[in-house]
């Protein structure tokens, strides 16, 4: 592993940006680019329910990091590598398949795509868990948290642009380089050796029959259907109702961006200040009132600061939920169990997509943000349970 603390946190960041590179394609235009090929809204969340497939299974991809040490390189590198190559692959290919006329080649792709990101991401996460102190989880995690909100920042408009004045294979092309960031930091790093208290147990897994762990899951999975949910409806809504083009689409995801990079920031320090369960009173607080405003938007003009507010809301909950989680994770199947909690957000998210888009095809927009709003509060009745710790024993 890099002995430089900066280093280490820069190759994390860095991880974290490939992912949000994606995230900018997906969050400004995949629903736009679908809508112009005739996909309704409908078919826009299947696809990507489709395309979140792999982060829900990554489980699978956690037991293996956890107990197989690949090549003897590590538990956790060579798995970074591969998925980094399978994601650059992808983008290549990407631009030769047209969802007009092979949607499930395109969904197929997609999944591809991104089981590659799951494998990464799943074993990043692990190796955050091997090597972060658990005082340090609320700084590490803004630094991912950021590091991916910094990509959709950067890419955001230039991707918006490349497709309204270049092309879609410019699109892809771009973000299959900006993919290759990371490999330098993690060609050079090394493993150390796993203490023999952190090798992989089945019986750690019994930690899944803890009630508090149980809540854990089920307010990550309210989260992440609210935030995903919201997020996939904010551009074709502006867009339907202010008529904005892709090129400020793109523009709109820059400041939500923006936001969520100061929203990983705010989710971190929440944590460290106030602690776990002020944090997350928080953290709902502010994507309930950031949601209300987008149902409400009432021009053009005051739509700007109110998707940054949400690209606040979004990453607070985000690295709120992800710190929570280290502190709950059992060592000896770190990147297993982490992989687990966030399985569950996936399906979370998986949810959201498409009943989002089908509130908005059958009920129209407003009311799919107050639905995305109400459901905020279904995660009220589980704080008892996370954040007593005598219901740990449970």
């Amino acid at each position: 592993m890099l002995q430089n603390r900066s280093l280490r946190y820069t190759m994390f960041a860095l991880l974290y940006f490939t992912q949000g590179t994606i995230l900018s394609y997906f969050t400004a235009l995949n629903a736009l680019y679908l809508l112009s090929r005739g996909i309704s809204m409908t078919n826009v969340g299947i696809f990507a329910t489709i395309a979140l497939l792999p982060f829900v299974i990554k489980i699978f991809l956690g037991m293996l990091s956890d107990k197989v040490n690949l090549f003897g390189m590590g538990h956790r590198k060579p798995y970074i590598l591969i998925g980094l190559g399978i994601q650059t692959i992808c983008l290549v290919i990407a631009p030769f398949i047209n969802p007009a006329t092979a949607y499930w080649g395109f969904a197929g792709l997609a999944f591809i795509l991104q089981l590659g990101m799951a494998l990464y991401d799943t074993c990043t996460d692990g190796l955050a868990l091997d090597t972060t102190p658990l005082e340090e989880k609320g700084k590490i995690q803004g630094f991912m948290v950021g590091g991916r909100a910094v990509g959709v920042v950067i890419t955001a408009s230039a991707v918006g642009l490349l497709a309204e004045k270049v092309s879609w294979a410019a699109v892809f092309w771009l973000l299959a380089a900006l993919t290759l960031l990371p490999l330098p930091f993690v060609l050079s790093s090394k493993e150390a050796e796993r203490p023999v208290e952190r090798s992989f147990n089945w019986g750690a897994f019994a930690a899944f029959k803890n009630l508090r762990v149980i809540a854990l899951a089920v307010m990550g999975l309210l989260f992440f259907l609210i935030i995903a949910g919201t997020n996939q409806i904010v551009n074709p809504f502006l867009q339907q109702k202010f008529n904005i083009s892709l090129s400020t689409a793109g523009n709109f995801t820059t400041l939500w961006g923006i936001g969520a990079v100061l929203g990983g920031v705010l989710g971190g320090w929440l944590i460290t200040k106030f602690g776990d369960r002020r944090a997350t009173i928080g953290a709902l607080a502010v994507c309930l009132l950031s949601i209300l405003g987008l149902a409400f938007t009432p021009s053009l003009a005051l739509a700007w600061p109110i998707v940054f507010v949400f690209g606040i809301a979004y990453a607070t909950y985000q690295t709120v939920y992800y710190a929570l989680a280290m502190g709950f994770t059992d060592m000896r199947i770190a990147a297993s169990m982490f992989a687990i909690l966030m399985a569950i957000t996936n399906i979370g998210q998986g949810i959201g997509m498409p009943l989002s888009g089908l509130i908005v095809d059958k009920a129209g927009f407003v009311t799919a943000f107050l639905v995305m709003g109400a459901i905020n509060f279904l995660a009220i009745p589980f704080f008892p349970l996370v954040f007593n710790r005598k219901a740990a024993q449970a």
